[in-house]
């Protein structure tokens, strides 16, 4: 590299010393003129300071600086004052020449000797000067280029107008539609951050064949372009890829020959200066183009549809089985007939408050269904309790049965409605499901992309490779779509894309470890001038926070609440049987209520007809004899001790 063809450009420490020994012939360099004459430099600098000073005295009153700089915090009120006025100030007769400065404290009009090491006079000549504004070249001394030559060299001319080729992927390209006024307006769009557009070219739509039409594109690419350009320093036009694909070889009117489409072959075929996309780094891919340093690292993962449990009407008895409920509802009414007839039969089932009152009666059915019922549901018994000692009995045994019971039931309850049940995912690449693929099960990737190479290159991969060839899809918007829609069982792409769709869309989920690990990285031809400067500025954004910076707002940005650590809460769907079982206790009660009102009136005009009974029967009775008999043998039927039977 030190030969013809080459050009050597050093600063002004490499000038001197032994580096210069060991420099090669050709070598060029700039060196301040002055630049080692120290008391020049002493002389402008004192005189610049002098004359600063008197400025100040003349338009400000000076403050007193402080004295001593150990523990002492106190700032010199006039020092920022100074330092603009010494900044600002001018001084065109200098002995190392015109002195000013400029905002950031750097002399300007500074003046270098452009110096020309030459191995023939053994060292160095200076061909010319530079004063910062123009190059002044000495015609008598000729320049001696790298390998003796005296001609310069030829090289060549490096465009700064980059043709960039990229894909709709997000969250790293986003592509919409430009306004009214064909243009793209910055808006904040993203976790407040101000999101930079910029026009892209490309068809309308995912489908070949559609027209080319101005675009909006933006996303963690985007940025990355304007970050690039802004460092490197050239302009580009970006397009989207005609066909929509990343790029794979695909055999040409079915003979041997291959060719590369989508960027890859635009890339190629010089339809393309650069690709700034989410493009895989692969071996395939490395023997043809020149990748940078990644820009983002990642691997594959799987995408799966979330299972949300569905609550029914009947989620509140899940904690026990049908038969256990039925066991339960046997229970208590077989211990409520046990109390009745066990009180009832008991010699102490009944008693007397006092002598005075009458003997009240022992419990009722109905009380002791009433008694059942409260134990079990702990609702509190006031009245209707067993009386008798051995009726009692069987009422504490029925109340542990109950406490057991509930205490069952409780734990049980939160197990069901309020713990999320472990969920039978896919544990990853080595999943039963995958490798031993059937009908029942289908998953897929996106046709001629990384992955899909990956799991053709791969034996061990070739069972499933046959099955998710039947079933790829042509992008991965279509395949995740297909997730929602339950047509496809799972998709398996890039772990940044698919985690970032997870995030976005609530009823997804990325399942399973990480495999074939690998990284993104702008893609350029194996000639590309750029290449090394790329890589450079990709490793200066990732220690600088820059990449950092892009991954907080583009692929981290979270729209799904994340429940993990959340704890869980019951919802209505969880306990919509209870109040469905209320509801039904009060159409029960209102039902009951009007037969209830229903048999009383019923009751009633039964009594009334048993009292008109009994009351036309006394007025038969004393209308049928109304005077006693006489001593020949007739009753008397006004004697009470003769009783008459009608």
């Amino acid at each position: 590299m030190t030969g013809s063809g080459y050009v050597w450009l050093v600063g002004e420490r490499e000038m001197n010393g032994k580096a210069l020994s060991e420099a090669p012939d050709g070598l060029l360099g700039l060196q301040l003129i002055n630049g080692k004459n120290e008391s020049a430099h002493i002389t402008d600098a004192v005189a610049v300071v002098a004359q600063s000073l008197q400025e100040l005295f003349e338009k400000e009153n000076i403050t007193e600086p402080p004295r001593g700089c150990v523990g002492n915090t106190n700032i010199w009120r006039t020092g920022p004052l100074f330092k603009r006025v010494l900044m600002s100030s001018k001084y065109p007769d200098g002995l190392t020449g015109r002195i000013e400065f400029n905002d950031d404290g750097d002399r300007r009009f500074a003046t270098y000797s452009i110096l020309n090491y030459q191995q023939k006079p053994g060292r160095l000549v200076q061909v010319g000067v530079f004063n910062g504004t123009q190059v002044v070249m000495n015609p008598q001394r000729k320049i001696i280029w790298p390998g003796g030559e005296t001609e310069k060299p030829v090289g060549y001319q490096m465009s700064t107008k980059l043709k960039i080729v990229t894909i709709h992927q997000e969250p790293f390209v986003y592509v919409k539609p430009t306004k009214s006024d064909g243009t793209c307006k910055e808006e904040y769009t993203v976790n407040g951050v101000l999101i930079k557009k910029v026009i892209c070219t490309g068809p309308n739509g995912t489908i070949p064949g559609q027209p080319i039409v101005p675009q909006c594109c933006y996303g963690f690419c985007i940025d990355l372009l304007i970050k690039l350009a802004m460092s490197m320093n050239f302009t580009y036009e970006v397009h989207l890829v005609a066909d929509g694909k990343f790029g794979t070889q695909e055999r040409v009117n079915n003979s041997n020959k291959k060719e590369w489409n989508g960027m890859m072959g635009e890339l190629l075929g010089g339809l393309a200066d650069m690709i700034v996309a989410p493009l895989t780094i692969n071996n395939e891919r490395a023997q043809y183009i020149e990748f940078s340093k990644p820009f983002k690292y990642q691997g594959l993962t799987i995408l799966v549809k979330k299972e949300i449990p569905r609550s029914t009407l009947d989620s509140f008895m899940q904690p026990f089985q049908s038969t256990l409920w039925l066991l339960v509802g046997l229970s208590v009414h077989v211990v409520a007939v046990m109390l009745y007839l066990l009180d009832r039969f008991s010699p102490f089932g009944r008693f007397k408050v006092n002598s005075e009152e009458e003997e009240e009666d022992a419990l009722t059915l109905s009380s002791a269904m009433w008694f059942s019922w409260g134990v079990l549901l702990n609702s509190g018994i006031g009245e209707g309790a067993p009386r008798s000692f051995s009726a009692r009995i069987l009422g504490m045994v029925w109340a542990g049965f109950a406490m057991i019971i509930v205490a069952s039931y409780t734990a049980n309850l939160a197990a069901f409605l309020v713990l999320d049940r472990p969920e039978e995912r896919i544990t990853g690449i080595n999943d039963p499901r995958l490798r031993n693929p059937s009908d029942k099960f289908i998953y897929a990737t996106v046709k001629q992309s990384s992955v899909d190479i990956y799991f053709r290159r791969q034996v061990e991969l070739s069972t499933m490779y046959r099955h998710m060839e039947k079933h790829n899809y042509e992008s991965a918007a279509e395949a995740i779509q297909a997730v929602r829609d339950n047509k496809l069982h799972a998709f398996i792409w890039d772990s940044a894309v698919l985690e970032f769709e997870a995030s976005q869309k609530c009823d997804l989920v990325t399942t399973g470890e990480l495999f074939f690990r690998s990284g993104f990285g702008i893609g350029m031809r194996k000639d590309s001038p750029w290449k090394q400067n790329v890589s450079l500025a990709i490793l200066s954004s990732h220690e600088n926070g820059f990449m950092e910076d892009l991954d907080k707002t583009w692929v981290r940005y979270q729209e799904c609440d994340s429940r993990s650590n959340a704890p869980a809460t019951l919802t209505f769907e969880n306990m919509a049987g209870v109040f469905m079982l209320v509801a039904g206790g009060i159409v029960a009660g209102i039902f009951l209520i009007f037969i209830e009102i229903a048999y009383k009136r019923h009751k009633d005009a039964r009594r009334k007809q048993m009292q008109l009974a009994f009351a036309a029967v006394n007025v038969w009775r004393k209308n049928l004899q109304p005077y006693p008999t006489d001593i020949t043998g007739q009753l008397n039927l006004s004697d009470p001790s003769v009783s008459t039977v009608v």
